[in-house]
């Protein structure tokens, strides 16, 4: 399943509970077939210092941190469970000593510069109140993405690639991508959207 798609009546829902002996964390996005792609591409291109942007429940950092190629992960996300649910997820795979873990709205509390960027971003329509950061990527859909493409130049070496995925009810366009040589490099088609994977370098 995908990230949260609301119409004729019904949800697929988009996150998860995450159970420890204290507490229950909630809305950490579920891995989903986003996720999957995503992940695919993470396994055969990424090296060197990664920023997983909106971790999640971390599957793309600790994809990233598995590789031997890659010599360190932060994983990022806005939602203090999501990154507690990332740093589980690293304990559990033996990944964690490459790792660090960062509570912040995208690059608000993130130093440095990567070699390779990960952002699932959050990339659905809202529809009001009942709205989840993450699913619900604004009005259109695009502008937490937006966000990040504005922001990202300043922490992407030169040399460095952005990998996203969104989907075909983004409201992005062409202008949200001109900082950016654009590389499609997968879609995938579900009964109600297609998924874009795209590889982004500074153009």
């Amino acid at each position: 399943m995908a990230k949260g798609f609301k119409g004729c009546g019904w949800a697929v829902p988009p996150f998860f509970s995450v159970r420890d002996e204290n507490h229950v964390m909630e809305h950490v996005y579920r891995p989903g077939e986003d996720s999957y792609l995503l992940a695919r591409h993470v396994r055969r291109l990424v090296h060197g210092e990664v920023l997983d942007m909106g971790t999640g429940s971390g599957i793309q950092a600790v994809e990233a941190a598995a590789k031997q190629e890659v010599s360190r992960v932060v994983a990022v996300d806005v939602n203090p469970a999501a990154v507690e649910a990332a740093r589980r997820r690293a304990e559990s795979a033996g990944v964690a000593g490459k790792m660090e873990f960062v509570t912040s709205d995208l690059f608000e509390n993130v130093e440095g510069v990567y070699d390779w960027m990960v952002f699932n971003p959050p990339y659905l329509p809202g529809e009001g109140d009942a709205d989840e950061t993450s699913w619900a990527g604004g009005e259109t859909g695009a502008e937490t993405a937006r966000r990040f493409l504005r922001d990202a130049h300043g922490h992407l070496k030169k040399s460095g690639t952005i990998l996203m995925v969104y989907s075909d009810h983004t409201g992005l366009t062409a202008s949200d991508f001109r900082r950016y040589k654009v590389e499609k490099l997968d879609e995938k088609s579900l009964f109600f959207e297609t998924l874009f994977c795209v590889a982004l370098t500074p153009s």
